[in-house]
């Protein structure tokens, strides 16, 4: 997940439409024709952070907020049953993410009363939610008219550098990991810090060959381009990236590279596109550079609770340009240019980001956005495949490779075997 610092100008800049999309939704049959290929294939979305969203904001209770009711009116909450009904949401990844500047015996501790949060969403809603752990699951719970829900952990130092902490995880439901969030690891590097690896440290090797062999996909959101190499070199199961868009049309380093995108036929896996505005958006993603630069100049700090005066007046005299739907599609686009149509998929970051690009206000947007890519010439079939056919065929494929492994024993690797950095 990302967590902005850009409160206040969110503020400033936010266009609200949701009684338009509303009407919109009603009418527009392109979104009529999408929901009904959902109605027989199940959307899955790589990453969504309502856990952590309860956890900031609703004291990690499932029943501080009514989710049986369209909650934009009186949250800031993009996710509730209404709107994933709305979207035609079949499959959902629930993040389990916890900071990454936590000491990792904290993040594991956290980590686990996250996936209890899931649970008890879980059970808050039987009639709407069952936990998933195989692809068979997400088809079976879908058929029944539920959401199936999986659980991805969002961050490697969760593990505590413990391959048999990584095993209990698993043994949890957790069905995939991202190695790194924004801070590299004792055996990892992540895209926004200082490398101190060149990809996978040698125990990070073992922790993707330990999640091949316990059924863990392995997810490369948020590592850098060197550890997705190093990730993908070592994997024996196809790789995942739950919620990243494409560097070629946004060039930031969350993004995917065009030659990782090349090697993705190959490796089998789906990159699964994200709806952060400033990941999609190229002008927004400049403007908040200069934001940034701006609050250092005058010695502020942009997140803070009361932001400064002087920021504020900046922010209102330069407007942060909006994201737009026709942004997100430009990245599936391209995506599926790179990589092909078998290795796309969607993963939109809901309650992970602090703002959405303009005619998407949470998770019933999905319809809008397939609309979109059929009026661009895409087919039902290569919908489906996008929804969550790609998905389902990566997460057979790691199955497979976990079953044939279930003879060999455990990893006992070493934390930081090949020496710790300096």
């Amino acid at each position: 997940m990302i967590r902005t610092v850009l409160l206040a100008a969110v503020a400033l800049s936010a266009v609200a439409l949701p009684a338009l999309a509303q009407s919109a939704a009603q009418t527009d049959p392109g979104e009529a024709r999408a929901r009904r290929i959902l109605d027989g294939t199940p959307l899955i979305d790589g990453h969504n952070d309502l856990p952590w969203a309860l956890r900031e904001s609703h004291g990690n209770d499932p029943y501080a907020v009514d989710l049986t009711h369209d909650l934009r009116a009186t949250t800031k909450l993009h996710t509730d049953i209404p709107r994933l009904r709305a979207g035609g949401v079949g499959g959902q990844f629930w993040s389990v993410y916890v900071p990454a500047d936590l000491s990792p015996t904290v993040a594991a501790r956290e980590t686990w009363e996250q996936i209890d949060t899931v649970r008890r969403i879980v059970a808050a809603h039987p009639d709407v939610f069952e936990l998933a752990t195989t692809a068979d699951d997400v088809v079976r719970i879908h058929g029944e008219g539920r959401i199936a829900s999986l659980i991805g952990i969002e961050g490697g130092y969760s593990i505590d550098d413990s391959l048999g902490l990584l095993r209990e995880f698993q043994e949890a439901g957790v069905r995939y990991m991202t190695l790194t969030h924004s801070k590299t690891t004792t055996w990892a590097d992540s895209a926004t810090d200082a490398p101190k690896w060149g990809g996978l440290s040698p125990f990070g090797e073992q922790v993707v060959k330990e999640m091949n062999r316990i059924g863990m996909m392995v997810d490369l959101s948020h590592v850098s381009e060197d550890t997705m190499l190093d990730a993908m070199r070592v994997s024996e199961a196809p790789v995942i990236f739950s919620h990243s868009s494409a560097r070629a049309v946004t060039n930031r380093t969350r993004n995917v590279p065009d030659n990782v995108l090349r090697l993705m036929p190959e490796d089998g896996g789906v990159v699964m596109v994200t709806f952060v505005p400033g990941f999609v958006s190229a002008a927004q993603m400049a403007w908040n550079q200069e934001f940034a630069l701006e609050a250092d100049r005058l010695g502020v700090d942009p997140g803070a609770e009361t932001p400064d005066p002087r920021l504020l007046a900046w922010a209102e005299a330069h407007p942060r340009p909006r994201a737009t739907i026709a942004d997100v599609v430009a990245h599936i686009q391209h995506v599926r240019d790179v990589a092909g149509i078998d290795h796309v998929g969607l993963g939109g970051d809901f309650d992970g980001v602090d703002s959405l690009p303009d005619g998407i206000t949470g998770v019933d947007a999905y319809p809008r956005i397939l609309a979109a890519l059929m009026a661009n010439g895409w087919t039902e079939a290569d919908i489906r495949k996008l929804a969550g056919e790609n998905v389902l065929r990566t997460m057979r494929a790691v199955e497979a490779v976990a079953a044939a492994k279930r003879a060999e024993r455990p990893s006992l690797a070493a934390p930081l075997a090949g020496g710790a950095p300096e």
